[in-house]
C-alpha cells in the first residue's frame, strides 16, 4: 500500500491531537473549573514531582505512565532569557530510569515544544507549537524570578503544572476524563486550580 504526502500529515495530526486537548484553553475559559487543592484520589499517587530548581517554570503529566514534560526558563550569559530559546523543553523519563532526554524532532515540532516571539523589556509571548490560541508570557514577576504566566479560572496566574486523566479509549481517540491546571496567583500566593472535561 502507498502512502501518500496527505496520509502521513494526518497521522501526524492524529497523534497530537492528545496534546490539543492537554492545552485546550478554551475550554479553561468556560468557567467549568474549581479553586482550592487537587482533589488527590483521582490523581496518580505514585508520580513523581520534579525537583523545584532555580530554572523551573512548568511541567506537563499524563496518563498511563509517569514520564514527565519539563519547561526550564534557559538563561544566556548576561543572565537574561536566551533570545532563540528562552525556554528549554526535555523529559524526565520516570517510567523508565529517571533520566533526563531531550525531545525528539517530532515532539518539538508538532508537540510539546513552544514557540516565541519577543514582547521587549525580556518578555516573551509563548505558545505550544500545536496549539496556538492561548497565549503564555514569560516574564519576571515581583519576586524577581521569571515565571510563565496563564489564565486560570479566568485570572492571571503563575502555571505551575498541567496534568492529563486519560482513561481506556486508543492511541488515536483517548478519552481524557479531565485537564487539570494548576498555578499560583502572584499577588496572594494562592494555590489555584481549574479542571474540565473536553
Amino acid at each position: 500500500m502507498i502512502i501518500t504526502c496527505p496520509q502521513i500529515v494526518m497521522r501526524f495530526l492524529s497523534i497530537f491531537s492528545l496534546l490539543l486537548t492537554i492545552v485546550s484553553f478554551n475550554a479553561f475559559a468556560d468557567g467549568g473549573g474549581k479553586h482550592g487543592a487537587p482533589d488527590s484520589l483521582n490523581h496518580p499517587p505514585n508520580y513523581p514531582k520534579p525537583p523545584l530548581t532555580s530554572e523551573r517554570l512548568f511541567y506537563v503529566q499524563r496518563t498511563p505512565n509517569s514520564n514527565t514534560i519539563v519547561y526550564d526558563i534557559n538563561m544566556d550569559k548576561n543572565g537574561k532569557p536566551d533570545a532563540d530559546e528562552p525556554v528549554r523543553v526535555y523529559w524526565i523519563k520516570y517510567n523508565e530510569r529517571g533520566q533526563k532526554e531531550d525531545l525528539n524532532y517530532i515532539q518539538r515540532k508538532f508537540a510539546y515544544g513552544l514557540n516565541y516571539k519577543s514582547l521587549g523589556n525580556d518578555n516573551y509571548d509563548i505558545h505550544f507549537v500545536s496549539y496556538k490560541k492561548f497565549p503564555l508570557t514569560l516574564m519576571k514577576a515581583n519576586d524577581g524570578k521569571y515565571h510563565i504566566f496563564a489564565l486560570i479560572s479566568k485570572k492571571q496566574a503563575i502555571l505551575n503544572h498541567i496534568f492529563v486523566k486519560i482513561e481506556g479509549g486508543t492511541f488515536w481517540f483517548p478519552n481524557v476524563a479531565y485537564v487539570e491546571v494548576e498555578g499560583t496567583d502572584p499577588k496572594t500566593g494562592r494555590e489555584m486550580v481549574e479542571r474540565f472535561k473536553p
